[in-house]
C-alpha cells in the first residue's frame, strides 16, 4: 500500500498501474501514440463554425494532453494552413 503523507490517503501499487494504463493512447490500427509522432489523418474532418476541411492524408506532429482536460479529443496539434487543432486519436494513424 502506498500512503500520501500530506492527505493519507491510500492506494495500491495495482491501482496505480491501472491508472497508467488508462492514459495510453492509440491510433486507428492500435499503435501506442507518443508526444512528437507524426501522424496521417485517416478521414476528412470538417471544422466546426468553418467551411475548411482537414483532408484524408495531412500529416501533423502530436501532443498528447490530459484526458482530464478534454473529455473528447486527446490530441493537440498545428495543422499547416489551419492552426491549432484539438483532434480524436481514433481518425489518424501513425506513419
Amino acid at each position: 500500500m502506498y500512503i500520501c503523507p500530506e492527505c493519507a490517503h491510500e492506494w495500491s501499487k495495482d491501482s496505480q498501474a491501472e491508472a497508467d494504463a488508462a492514459t495510453i493512447v492509440k491510433d486507428t490500427n492500435g499503435n501506442e501514440l507518443q508526444d512528437g509522432d507524426m501522424v496521417t489523418v485517416t478521414k476528412d474532418l470538417k471544422i466546426k463554425g468553418s467551411s475548411s476541411v482537414v483532408k484524408v492524408g495531412t500529416k501533423v506532429k502530436i501532443r498528447l494532453i490530459d484526458p482530464a482536460q478534454n473529455a473528447d479529443h486527446d490530441i493537440d496539434c498545428k495543422i499547416p494552413g489551419l492552426g491549432g487543432m484539438k483532434l480524436k486519436s481514433k481518425h489518424v494513424k501513425k506513419v
